[in-house]
């Protein structure tokens, strides 16, 4: 019976070989295992590429709209986060394609510059990669095709600024106005029952904290404080700062109102410790005998009092410290009637000092009169049954700083809630920056596919294919808010760009909430102008980026 030869086995490379011995002292070869290199290129390494894109791109689509749903996010280490943020979303997800890496930089990109509009903006950028695929297969040049949606993307930011309408010239409106954008924003949120509030908390926050001359707002002066309890309904905003401490003697009083003949609670705000100076060196103090022991006792005494007296000579009401203070400290403030907070961050006593117009002094020797903060009262407030502890300074005049205290049933709806309020403030603060809005709804879009699309016929040669499938890109964000809205996208898009052209009105988007009318103008669903045109311009110049590549070379390790 003739033999089976054996399967020849490919020798291993031994030029990288090393001889090594087992604990018998037997010798053995290790031989290096040349790492595997793998290597993509031309057509297969696009299609993967789009194929990443389209998969982050699914996750995040159904988010979209005010009828998005949420993704339940849970970290290592188990921590649980419910959001439709897009942005958040990606943030968190843990991605080892290098082109899906690329889609959470865009929409973190989206979220740094405007604030609002992150999950648009990747919907989009995943449409204009599916388009492109389809005129790859054709033969069209990535170039060609990149080209052509830069151009096309031209056209619809010039349709777009066309169709903008400017609501900063009327004033008096321009509340109103603001209010409903803020609204929009926080329709798709898990806050959409109490919007009317929380966009009316956007809104004065905005407009207590603007620089009018820059026409820009700082954040940093923006607190957003949560605490669970309670329903986003008792949410509110304060004109002044919060603080997570209380006072530092629980006999303390639990309200500090001005005292009589005076307008208001003075504050003195201190980087220096309670306690008698040492040096900053390491040292040693020997004590060696009772008298010794008392004289410490006695100058440390002495210290704490001369501490005292300088906060009473310069009139303040209330002592705010960054640093800690012992026992004696805090009883002496009790006795003199001196309410204090301990250990006070750095970050707060900025905030404090900008909302009391106070200054922030380093030494008991600097304290003076004009130093101090000012505030209408400073109180405690508990939550529940809990004994928690919460310090209010509340109605500082001409208050350049706002808290939004936020509360909720549990930890994950305080954390949703905010990041749904800092979107809100992030659009308030885009109309005050460029006050031009662009109706919502897929309106918008729907104008700039049918203005791309008659661009389309005036093109010669490939350009033509490049501008139609940008178009039909556009044409994905109203396909989608129909879909996440139980209706059916293919009859809604169709239905739209009808009465688009035929009835010359740019304002009919997707009734995604069933109001009985698909005009975005009488809805009031607004988008601010720069944020729709940020989302285009950052969705062609990835798509360009991505149609670039053609080869992909992962280099693996060598290992033994």
């Amino acid at each position: 019976m003739a033999q089976v030869p054996m399967q020849a086995m490919d020798m291993p490379d031994m030029s990288n070989a090393i001889v090594a011995q087992d604990e018998m002292g037997r010798p053995f070869i290790i031989v290096r295992d040349q790492g595997s290199k793998k290597r993509q290129h031309g057509l297969e390494a696009k299609k993967s590429h789009i194929l990443a894109a389209r998969s982050v791109a699914s996750i995040i689509k159904t988010s979209l709209g005010p009828r998005g749903l949420d993704k339940i996010l849970i970290s290592p280490d188990g921590e649980i986060t419910i959001t439709n943020d897009g942005a958040t979303i990606l943030s968190q997800m843990e991605l080892d394609n290098e082109i899906a890496k690329l889609l959470v930089q865009l929409s973190k990109s989206q979220d740094d510059e405007i604030g609002d509009g992150t999950t648009g903006v990747v919907v989009l950028a995943s449409a204009l990669l599916d388009q492109a695929l389809e005129l790859i297969e054709k033969g069209i040049h990535p170039i060609k095709i990149a080209n052509g949606f830069d151009d096309a993307a031209r056209v619809a930011i010039q349709k777009l600024e066309e169709e903008a309408e400017d609501v900063g010239a009327k004033n008096e409106v321009f509340k109103g106005l603001l209010f409903k954008a803020a609204k929009t924003s926080l329709g798709s949120k898990i806050v959409s029952k109490d919007h009317d509030k929380f966009a009316q908390m956007a809104v004065d926050a905005v407009a207590s904290v603007l620089d009018e001359e820059r026409k820009d707002v700082d954040f940093e002066l923006i607190k957003l404080e949560g605490r669970v309890g309670g329903s986003l309904g008792d949410s509110k905003l304060i004109h002044g700062v919060i603080l997570d401490k209380d006072f530092s003697h629980p006999q303390m009083p639990k309200e500090v109102l001005p005292v009589e003949g005076k307008e208001n609670v003075k504050l003195a705000i201190l980087t220096c410790p309670f306690e008698p100076p040492k040096p900053k060196t390491k040292h040693k103090l020997d004590i060696s005998s009772v008298e010794e022991y008392q004289k410490l006792q006695s100058y440390e005494h002495d210290k704490f009092k001369e501490m005292i007296d300088y906060i009473k000579k310069s009139g303040a009401d209330v002592v705010i410290c960054q640093w800690g203070f012992d026992d004696e400290a805090n009883h002496l403030l009790l006795q003199n009637e001196l309410p204090a907070v301990r250990w006070v961050g750095g970050q707060e006593l900025e905030l404090i000092a900008i909302a009391t117009h106070g200054r922030i002094v380093p030494r008991f020797q600097d304290l003076s009169p004009e130093k101090l903060g000012k505030c209408s009262k400073i109180y405690e407030v508990e939550f529940g049954t809990t004994k928690d502890r919460m310090l209010v300074i509340e109605e500082c005049s001409d208050a350049k700083t706002v808290t939004c205290f936020i509360r909720g049933s549990n930890k994950m709806i305080v954390d949703e809630a905010k990041r749904a309020l800092h979107d809100a403030l992030c659009v308030v603060r885009n109309l005050f920056k460029d006050s031009r809005v662009v109706y919502g709804g897929g309106a918008a879009e729907v104008t700039m596919s049918i203005a791309v699309s008659e661009e389309a016929d005036k093109q010669r040669g490939i350009d033509q294919y490049a501008f139609r499938a940008f178009a039909q890109a556009l044409d994905t964000i109203p396909m989608t808010l129909a879909e996440n809205s139980g209706l059916d996208p293919i009859e809604t898009l169709t239905t739209l760009k009808s009465k688009h052209i035929k009835e010359k009105v740019s304002t009919m988007g997707v009734d995604c909430l069933s109001k009985g009318t698909n005009n975005m103008r009488e809805l009031f669903v607004v988008d601010p102008y720069i944020g729709k045109k940020q989302q285009i311009m950052l969705a062609t110049q990835l798509c360009r980026m991505i149609l670039k590549i053609d080869n992909v070379i992962i280099s693996g390790k060598d290992a033994y």
